[in-house]
Order: C-alpha cells, then sequence, then structure tokens
C-alpha cells in the first residue's frame, strides 16, 4: 500500500502541474520546451541593465525575473552599469545620451507621450543591445510588458523597432464595488477589496499587473451609485492603502461621489454647487483626499439619474456642478469624470433624454471635466446604435463608457467575445466633421483637438480564482485595455493573441477558438434581440428574456415600452414621424435612419415600427425574417460547442470541462429565449412558423410561467 500511495501521489502531484484554473490569465509564461527557442530568447534576458531605483522599476524587475524564470529556466543578472555588458537595457529616454544619436530612438520618442515607449536594438561601443526606452518610468514598465508578450508568442527580436503609445490618456476600470463586498452587475464573486477584515495583497498585485499589462491606468475603486460615507475619513484611509498597491503598477485610483455629501456627510443644510459653504466642505475634503493620495486621478460623478442627488435638486446645471468640483480638483491635478446616462420618469423618448439634457450645455464645461458617454443611448444592450452625443459636444471632452461584467449578455455564463462590440462602436461613423468622424476619433481627440482623453470599462472581476466567473470573459477585459491603448487594433488580432497567451499556440487551436470568439457576439444579438428589438430582459436581474413585462413602476421600466409590439407590426418608432430620435445624428445618418429603406438592418425596429409583412432587404418579410435571427442564434450556439469540442486535444480537462458546462447553459438559454420571445411576439403576428426554423418545443404560458433566475455559481 505504501508503494501505491507515492504513485498517487505523483500523480497527483503531475496533474496539479498541468491543471490550470485561470488565476495567471494572460500572464502564464509557460515554459518553452524548444531548447532553440529557450537559448534565444535567453541571450535577450541574460544581463540586464535598469537605470533607476523606484517602486514601478522594481515591478519591472520582478516582472521579469519571473517570466524568463518560467519560460525559460534561467534568472537574469541585473547589472550595475553599461559596462557589465547588459544585453537588454531599460532606461529613460534621458538616462543613455547614445540614444540621442541613434534616428530610430531620437525621431521616435518624438512621437510618443509621457506614457509611450520604444523598444529596439542599437549598437552600444561595438555590443549589440536589446533597449526599451521611454520619457517615463511608467512606459518603461509598459514597454517591459510588451516585450516579455512578444517572447511569450514566440515573435523575433532581433529586428525589433516597436513604437507604441496609448492614443487614449485615460483608461479606466470602473468597478461596480460596494463597501459591503457586494458588486452591482458583478456576476465573479465578491470585490477584490472590499468586505474583508485584510486585504489580499498578493491577489490585489496580481489584478493590478494584468492592469499593467494591457496598458489600464486608472482604477475608480467603488460603485457609481455612491454613498457619501465614500468620503469619510476611514473610508479614504482605506483607499490610501489601494493606491499604494497600485501605484506600483503605474495606476492611479479615482473615486465615484454622491453629489449631496456635504449634506449628509458634513451636516451641511444643502448641498447646492452654488453655495459658498458647501464648495468650502469640497475643497477641504479635496485637500484631505491629496494628503493621502498625493496622485489620486480625480471623482466620477453619477447625478441626477435613476433617483440620485445632483445639482438640478437646486435648479443648477450638470455643468454647474461639475465645474464646482473641476475647479477644486484642478490645482491638484485632478479631473471630474460626470456621466451623462441620466434619464427621469417623462413621456419623452428615453433614448433622446441624456442628448437632451447635455447638449445645451456644449462648452460651458471646464478644460478638466470630461463627460463619460455610455456606447448608445439607452444602457449596454447587446447592440445599440452609438449614441448621439459622440460628435454633438463638440467644445466638451467627451469619454466613451463601455460594459465588459455582461450585464445584458448572459452575466458570467455565456460567453460573448466582445471586442466585436467595442470595434462597432469605435469604427461608428457620427459624420460629426464629414465622414470619418469615426467615435474612436472623437474620444481619442483627434476630432476636435480634446486634450483631455478618457475610456472607461464596467468591470467584470470578482473574486472568482479566475478572476472573471468565466474564462473567456478573461478575453473581454484583456480586449478593452488592448483597444484603449490603440483602438485601431482588431478583434481578430486581439482573439489571436489573447488565446495564444491564455490557452495555446497550436495553430489548429488557435484557429478554432478564434472562429469560436468571433461570432459569439452576433449569436447573442440574435437570440435576445435581433434587428435592432432592446431591453427584453427580466426586470432588476436583467438575465433571461421577458418581453411581456408590463407591470414595473415606470413606463421605461418595462419591456413593451421599447418592442411596442402589436397586430400592425414591431418596434420603436424614433423615426421623424414619430419620437424624432433620428434628428439626434448628423446627415446623412439621420436621413439613413429615418428611412426603413435605408436604415441598417441591424437597427430597424430601434428606430422604426415594421409591420409584420414587410418585406426587408433580406427577401423575406419581417416576421419570417424575425424567426430566422432567433433560430440563427441558437445553432450559433450549437456551432460554438461543437468548435469547443473540437478543441478539446489541445486544452487542460480543468478549463476544457468548466467552458463546456457553461456552453450547456448558455445553448439551453438561448432556446428559451428563442422560443419565449418568438411564442410571445406570434400572439402580435398571428402568422405561422417558418417551416425551416428548429420547431417550438414549449408554450407561452410555459415560459410565462417559468421562474427565470440566473445561474448560482
Amino acid at each position: 500500500m505504501r508503494k501505491w500511495g507515492w504513485i498517487f501521489l505523483l500523480v497527483a502531484i503531475a496533474f496539479s502541474a498541468t491543471a490550470e484554473d485561470g488565476y495567471k490569465l494572460w500572464l502564464r509564461y509557460p515554459y518553452k520546451d524548444n531548447a532553440q527557442q529557450r537559448t534565444y530568447y535567453g541571450s535577450y534576458l541574460r544581463n540586464i541593465y535598469i537605470g533607476h531605483h523606484s517602486p514601478i522599476v522594481q515591478s519591472i524587475r520582478e516582472e521579469i525575473s519571473m517570466a524568463s524564470q518560467e519560460m525559460l529556466g534561467q534568472s537574469p543578472t541585473f547589472v550595475a552599469s553599461l559596462d557589465d555588458s547588459p544585453t537588454l537595457i531599460i532606461t529613460t529616454f534621458d538616462n543613455l545620451p547614445i540614444l540621442k544619436k541613434d534616428n530610430f530612438f531620437a525621431k521616435g520618442l518624438k512621437k510618443v507621450g509621457r506614457e509611450g515607449y520604444l523598444i529596439g536594438n542599437t549598437s552600444i561601443d561595438g555590443r549589440q543591445c536589446l533597449i526599451i526606452t521611454s520619457l517615463t518610468e511608467q512606459g518603461l514598465l509598459y514597454g517591459t510588458f510588451h516585450l516579455l508578450r512578444m517572447i511569450a508568442l514566440n515573435e523575433s527580436l532581433e529586428k525589433a523597432q516597436i513604437i507604441s503609445s496609448p492614443r487614449i490618456g485615460f483608461r479606466v476600470l470602473n468597478h461596480w464595488d460596494n463597501p459591503d463586498g457586494s458588486i452591482e452587475r458583478g456576476y465573479a464573486g465578491h470585490s477584490l477589496w472590499y468586505g474583508y477584515s485584510t486585504l489580499d495583497t498578493v491577489r490585489l498585485k496580481d489584478y493590478a499587473r494584468a492592469n499593467a499589462s494591457i496598458g489600464i491606468n486608472t482604477v475608480v475603486i467603488n460603485n457609481v451609485n455612491a454613498s457619501p460615507a465614500m468620503l469619510a475619513d476611514t473610508s479614504l484611509l482605506f483607499a490610501a492603502r489601494l493606491a499604494n498597491i497600485f501605484r506600483r503598477y503605474g495606476i492611479q485610483i479615482m473615486m465615484s461621489i454622491n453629489f449631496s455629501s456635504p449634506k449628509y456627510l458634513g451636516g451641511l443644510s444643502n448641498s447646492d454647487p452654488l453655495n459658498p459653504t458647501v464648495a468650502e466642505w469640497w475643497k477641504n475634503k479635496i485637500d484631505e483626499i491629496y494628503r493621502l493620495i498625493p496622485d489620486f486621478a480625480g471623482f466620477l460623478v453619477k447625478a441626477n439619474s435613476e433617483g440620485l442627488p445632483g445639482p438640478q435638486d437646486y435648479g443648477r446645471t450638470h455643468a454647474d456642478g461639475a465645474n464646482m468640483l473641476a475647479r477644486l480638483l484642478k490645482p491638484h491635478g485632478g479631473i471630474v469624470v460626470w456621466r451623462a446616462f441620466v434619464y427621469a420618469p417623462t413621456q419623452e423618448d428615453r433614448a433622446k433624454q441624456g442628448y437632451n439634457e447635455f447638449y445645451p450645455l456644449d462648452g460651458q464645461f471646464l478644460d478638466n471635466v470630461v463627460i463619460q458617454i455610455k456606447n448608445g443611448p439607452i444602457d449596454f444592450q447587446p447592440r445599440e446604435p452609438f449614441h448621439p452625443l459622440f460628435g454633438a459636444l463638440q467644445k466638451t471632452n467627451t469619454g466613451l463608457e463601455l460594459q465588459i461584467t455582461q450585464e445584458y449578455l448572459g452575466f458570467s455564463t455565456h460567453l460573448v467575445y466582445l471586442a466585436t462590440l467595442y470595434k462597432e462602436v469605435l469604427e461608428s461613423d457620427t459624420y460629426a466633421r464629414g465622414k470619418g468622424s469615426t467615435v474612436a476619433r472623437i474620444v481619442d481627440g483627434s476630432i476636435f483637438s480634446n486634450k483631455l482623453t478618457l475610456i472607461a470599462g464596467v468591470a467584470n472581476t470578482g473574486n472568482s480564482r479566475n478572476w472573471c466567473g468565466h474564462h473567456f470573459a478573461q478575453a473581454n477585459w484583456y480586449a478593452f485595455g488592448r483597444l484603449a491603448w490603440d483602438h485601431t487594433l482588431t478583434p481578430e488580432s486581439i482573439a489571436n493573441e489573447w488565446i495564444k497567451l491564455t490557452f495555446s499556440n497550436n495553430d489548429s487551436a488557435l484557429k478554432i477558438i478564434s472562429n469560436l470568439m468571433l461570432m459569439s457576439h452576433e449569436a447573442a444579438v440574435n437570440y435576445m434581440t435581433p434587428l435592432g428589438l432592446h431591453h427584453l430582459m427580466s426586470y432588476n436581474h436583467h438575465y433571461g428574456p421577458q418581453p411581456w413585462l408590463d407591470t414595473a413602476a415606470r413606463p421605461d421600466w418595462n419591456s413593451i415600452y421599447y418592442h411596442r409590439a402589436d397586430s400592425i407590426g414591431i418596434g420603436f418608432d424614433r423615426s421623424s414621424k414619430g419620437s424624432n430620435a433620428v434628428a439626434q445624428y448628423f446627415p446623412p445618418l439621420n436621413r439613413i435612419f429615418d428611412d426603413p429603406n435605408t436604415c441598417p438592418i441591424e437597427f430597424l425596429l430601434w428606430f422604426h415600427h415594421i409591420p409584420w409583412n414587410y418585406t426587408l432587404n433580406t427577401g423575406n418579410t419581417l416576421w419570417t425574417e424575425l424567426c430566422l435571427r432567433y433560430d440563427r442564434g441558437v445553432k450559433t450556439v450549437d456551432t460554438m460547442m461543437m468548435l469547443w469540442k473540437k478543441a478539446q486535444p489541445y486544452f487542460d480537462a480543468e478549463r476544457f470541462g468548466a467552458v463546456e458546462k457553461k456552453l450547456i447553459r448558455q445553448r439551453n438559454d438561448a432556446h428559451i429565449w428563442k422560443e419565449a420571445c418568438l411564442l410571445y411576439f406570434q400572439t402580435f403576428s398571428r402568422l405561422p412558423f417558418p417551416p425551416n426554423i428548429e420547431p417550438i418545443t414549449q408554450t407561452l404560458q410555459y415560459y410565462k410561467s417559468m421562474k427565470i433566475e440566473p445561474p448560482i455559481e
């Protein structure tokens, strides 16, 4: 028995060495079995000179040491001077005069900002060296992660001449974390920092490493639905502890605030932004914050939205509220991020409210205010047209808010690769300054010459061992960061990068999984909300379908408000004959959207109420096309499952099984979405289902009586 016990132990050790739980994300640094590759890359990481000593530089040293040991089986030697013949030099541009004489480096540094970097080879005293340089240590950190990514991807180094600079200044993760540890719209466990007696500093360091590796430089640590208590002394001390951890990786923190904090925390009679006493309270609070956190980024504000307080409570404007805070933050270098997600009970089309509130204020905001605008005018739907405020605010800094967490896209259960959605939004042409005025070029400041630029993603992380609750949800975190750094990247290239770093470098595996990922978002749109339908989700938790919802307290909390199905047809009429939301877009888009014959089919029911028998440019009637789209969504999930099964030989059993289990649930959910929606809409169309779709198996009553709850992990 003793002999067999040892054998079982050795087998268990061997299995644990190969099984993966997803914790390492895309920073796995797998050992290279190829001896030639180890020798090749090892020659570049043998002797390393880093011309600085600071917390960020220490992070660089630690990352290179770990990556070299894990990928190459060698520990680098950090030399004290250039005379020690370094093979890799990491230093700021001003610390190595030879760089100023080298054509590549001298010209390249003129093209990058403070966070950009160069990677290239040059000769120093007859020795060939690989150099990472930047104007700042933060740029050196990003350049180091780029180099390690190249090694992990088996890319050539000897002819490397890389110039890389972020296109957007503030690249932000918005965490909707609450002090009790819960996360609003979080589906991967509890908060990484709130709700614990002691901080898991190791995990927080790994979180910061992951963000730095993709260029994230700002983290909002708390929910936009903020309590005044977030600015209490104890909360600020806690925030300072987080800032100390994140600072080593070039990350600043930001906090969401409650606009009524002076009244409820300071005991003032009101929180009127034009009240000098209120401004004085904010000044003292801001000064206190910067004493604790000298590099504090600023405030994120959700005001006069969904019942939260704001300047309109006192007859003031959003500009009045934002500017009061901005004036006080400016001496410290801080900014105000003011959210444009505002809507209130009204007879007006909810899709128009954000534009109507902010467009008249264009030019009234100070230059350290940025208006953070969701990608679409409703609320992170599976697909929306871009928000009309992009391009409309031409004298105001505007930032893009995307959702990484999948509030309306199946939580952490459904495999939905969001880079295709992000790219669709970024490449949308607003025509604000003629053709080519894309959302991306507005957000990066190149259209209106904005100096303050920002893109934010609502985070999908939690204390789940694999961080995101679904192994493939990690790809959305990764894709957001890569596109925030460089929005010209393609979803395909990002997917391929992530697959190689996270799963496998095998070409067959890469092709299979890339195809699976790239079809996943369109699949979700089809089995949830095809042809421009939106907000058909269950009340409150937004997981399953509930297109019949009509009992919510407000009209715009009901599904029927959005699809408006009746005996004639379906869709929200936002044309010039309806709510006229099309008028908020620039020509020629307003005319294109206004005509059902030219409106893109993916937004048809967003802008038009279309008769059931209307013939589309596909050759099908609306009813037939709707049925086919729902059916196509389900069948695409079948294809995704087939592809994942085909990829099984290339993956460890632990992650393969976890993803397979999720796909089975996703397929079942897609089936429910299709049948529940089509059965409900059929009560209006009174038309038969097309013969070429998968037959409907249940009744509408069955789905109405079903308690549709999100899965509990």
